[in-house]
């Protein structure tokens, strides 16, 4: 589980040009937030999404969500250490849905299999994209993210797998 936050301004791919080149840009900085759940192994998506914040409410209404989608099996939810996902009442609400509630290491978003949804979203949705008002760019963001089981789903297969590099020996070098 992690949250994004989409915002609309350029995201530039790629740009060298010889002279200067000014590019199309939206005005005003709105933000599309989107708390989401993967499976690691059917890859179902939960999704809360926004244009407010993610708080400790969003954190609930997920939670609510996946037991929900659970069907009696026990659940293990990774997230991170954002302050909202580690309040009283996200830790209450988990405990009386019966979910287990697992906290990465801090700074270690490469262990948490989202995050390489979020930057796939973000290569086929915000690089080098144009959206001439927000409604347009969520509307982008949200068709992307219903896709990830129909569409996408062979270009998600080898991304979102459980594969992590691991090191047997650490090698440190003194400097």
């Amino acid at each position: 589980m992690d949250a994004a936050h989409f915002v609309l301004a350029p995201f530039l791919g790629f740009l060298w040009a010889f002279s200067r080149i000014f590019i199309k840009a939206p005005a005003g900085r709105s933000r599309f937030n989107v708390l989401g759940a993967i499976n690691a192994m059917t890859h179902e998506l939960v999704l809360v999404c926004n244009d407010t914040y993610i708080n400790a409410n969003s954190v609930c209404e997920l939670l609510r969500k996946i037991a929900e989608s659970s069907v009696g099996l026990p659940i293990t939810l990774i997230l991170d250490n954002a302050r909202y996902q580690k309040c009283n009442l996200v830790q209450d609400l988990a405990v009386l849905l019966n979910i287990e509630l697992l906290y990465l290491t801090p700074y270690s978003p490469n262990l948490n299999i989202i995050e390489r949804l979020w930057k796939f979203v973000k290569r086929k949705c915000l690089w080098s994209k144009y959206y001439s008002n927000f409604e347009d760019f969520k509307k982008a963001i949200t068709d992307c993210l219903s896709q990830t089981h129909t569409t996408y789903r062979n270009e998600l297969k080898s991304l979102l797998n459980l594969k992590f590099q691991s090191f047997k020996e650490a090698q440190v070098t003194t400097v």
